[in-house]
């Protein structure tokens, strides 16, 4: 079964944003295709653009989508 995983980190200050989506991705097994970082956008952008930044060349994830909704970005794992 694929997963879909969701982590939102929009209440935290970047250093516990940063810890709590490298846990979740450390924690991510091989059945998780994409993780949802809820990081919000009303209170500024510092957590999205951190997020974008950061977690575009990990090593764990292929790619970083920006959806519709400006709060929310997803980090593909792998294809499906």
């Amino acid at each position: 079964m694929n997963a879909f995983e969701e982590i939102d980190i929009h209440a935290m200050t970047q250093v516990q944003a940063m810890a709590a989506v490298d846990a979740c991705l450390r924690r991510a097994g091989g059945d998780v295709y994409r993780l949802r970082v809820i990081h919000g956008y009303h209170s500024g952008t510092a957590l999205r653009d951190m997020v974008r930044r950061r977690y575009a060349s990990h090593p764990k994830v292929k790619r970083v989508e920006l959806g519709l909704n400006p709060g929310i970005t997803d980090l593909v794992l792998r294809e499906l």
